[in-house]
């Protein structure tokens, strides 16, 4: 006998939105985590260790929930969970890393922002989810939001950095699409679904950290904090609720969350490391907000909340 966890038929059809949006809020939690990388990266963690950075956030995480969790891939499950482990942890974070060294970080974060872009694309070729005029527009006005937040001052260009960089959206977008596309097996929780990505990402990175970087320099309170927390908040708990909302929601309006991450940047560099912040910054972060918010709409609901009619269908076009 199969459980299913749906909600009954003659609920009231108005709790459903609410559950869309209080999975939004979970989700957008993520790329929030991420974005304190920066910060923690810049303030506690020994320098040009990118690798074993990636490893320590990923590695010991994943195997801890293998461990509470006991549930390992069954069948096709290996391979897959080894694909996802590599776009969305392994491949993802040695490319960021790269980019973040060969580039200024701001030229990172902007190359970054095109994921959602690349997500609509990728979602009408495997998911067949037609791409919208309306969330195409709000994707190139959020890269423009970013840009305007980071992007200052006179700018380095490197050719295999802008490679990395787009590399990395590139297979952070497929590994989102593909999560979609494949959803979890069934009886298998998004803890334990999250714990076999972790592992295969941190499995990749580990030989690469060692090979390039060495052998691990010695960590000191603040170095092992940071990675605590990177691995923890910023690792764990940021991709169960990442995972959770793509397996609940549109999978494009999940990636534009995804411009949090470089807003929260900007954010605590501002209010920890006092940067300042101009007026154009300020617009940027407004911009990249709305079109945050806005991707989550169709032009439908729009219309509705602007003349106040209740709309108590959820919104599943893409």
């Amino acid at each position: 006998m199969v459980t299913r966890t749906r909600a009954v038929a003659g609920s009231p059809p108005a709790k459903e939105p609410t559950r869309i949006w209080v999975f939004t809020a979970l989700a957008a939690l993520a790329p929030m985590a991420w974005g304190t990388t920066y910060v923690v990266t810049t303030e506690f963690l020994p320098p040009d260790r990118p690798l074993l950075s990636g490893v320590l956030r990923a590695l010991p995480a994943g195997l801890a929930v293998l461990a509470l969790t006991r549930t390992l891939p069954r069948g096709v499950w290996w391979w897959r969970a080894a694909v996802l482990g590599t776009l969305n942890i392994g491949a993802f974070f040695a490319l960021l890393f790269a980019a973040a060294y060969r580039l200024p970080g701001s030229v990172a974060a902007t190359l970054n922002a095109a994921q959602p872009l690349l997500v609509v694309c990728l979602a009408f070729a495997l998911l067949g989810e037609r791409p919208t005029r309306w969330r195409l527009g709000w994707g190139v006005a959020g890269v423009v939001g970013v840009a305007l937040m980071v992007l200052r001052g006179e700018l380095s260009f490197d050719a295999l950095g802008i490679l990395a960089g787009l590399g990395g959206a590139a297979v952070m977008a497929c590994g989102v699409v593909l999560t979609k596309r494949w959803g979890r097996p069934e009886g298998v929780g998004v803890l334990a679904f999250t714990g076999w990505q972790l592992t295969a990402g941190g499995l990749l990175l580990a030989p690469l950290a060692l090979v390039i970087e060495g052998a691990p320099p010695a960590l000191d309170a603040p170095a092992l904090a940071g990675y605590a927390w990177l691995a923890v908040v910023g690792t764990l708990l940021a991709y169960v609720l990442w995972f959770q909302g793509l397996g609940r929601l549109p999978v494009t309006a999940v990636s534009f969350l995804g411009l949090l991450s470089p807003a929260m940047a900007t954010t605590l560099g501002w209010l920890l490391l006092g940067e300042s912040l101009t007026l154009a910054q300020m617009l940027g972060f407004g911009l990249a907000l709305l079109s945050i918010a806005a991707a989550q709409l169709t032009p439908e609901t729009v219309r509705n909340l602007l003349h106040k009619t209740p709309d108590t269908q959820p919104e599943r076009t893409t």
